[in-house]
């Protein structure tokens, strides 16, 4: 179970950030994402009724897509988060203490960081991915000169990726991207423009395959 889910993350390696504005906004955007072959799909805990949000799309969208959780920061969350049925998790700190609880669940798991030593400590408490994370005061620069002392680093840059840095950031060595605001826009929320995101997410996917 969890090597398959790798696998679908690194492929086509575009993470979805969802910080949804109101829970009912996930399922069309989610869909929205998938057409446009976006699959992985990281449904933040920022937004409202989270857990009942991802609950309802891996009800909904069964195998279809990848439905994870984000910004998760204490084990009582990760706990339920799993239990709603999310297929990876992801923190933007370094929580060591969820690994074995993830594991358990035979599910991946993404730890924050920002430093080498922060990567390097989420990658010796079993991390199945590392989140270098703001990555946008950081840069695909950054993540080459990180991944040159410590290459097994399996590297998700999330803050700061857009569609014209795609290339950049795979080319230094990212084996996934994490990407919010530039994908996902508060406007296409805002306006619900489905159409709008099927679009981006298509553009990020053309711009992932031909980096790799």
């Amino acid at each position: 179970m969890k090597s398959e889910i790798i696998n679908r993350l690194l492929d086509p390696g575009i993470i979805a950030v969802v910080r949804a504005q109101k829970p009912e906004q996930v399922l069309p955007l989610s869909e929205a994402l998938l057409a446009g072959g976006v699959i992985a799909i990281e449904i933040t805990m920022t937004t409202p009724n989270a857990l009942a949000a991802i609950r309802e799309a891996r009800q909904k969208l069964g195998e279809r897509a990848l439905i994870g959780v984000g910004t998760v920061l204490d084990i009582n969350t990760c706990r339920g988060a799993l239990e709603a049925g999310a297929e990876f998790v992801v923190t933007p700190v370094l929580r060591p203490e969820f690994v074995p609880i993830v594991h358990a669940a035979d599910r991946p798991v993404m730890l924050g960081a920002y430093t080498p030593t922060e990567a390097q400590a989420a990658h010796e408490a079993g991390a199945d991915f590392i989140k270098i994370f703001p990555a946008d005061t950081l840069g695909p620069g950054f993540i080459k000169a990180i991944r040159a002392p410590l290459p097994h680093l399996r590297i998700v840059p999330t803050g700061g990726v857009d569609v014209h840095n795609v290339g950049d950031f795979f080319k230094a060595g990212c084996v996934a991207l994490g990407v919010g605001g530039s994908l996902v826009s508060a406007k296409i929320l805002q306006d619900a423009n489905w159409p709008e995101l099927t679009r981006k997410a298509s553009e990020f996917v053309a711009a992932a395959r031909q980096a790799r």
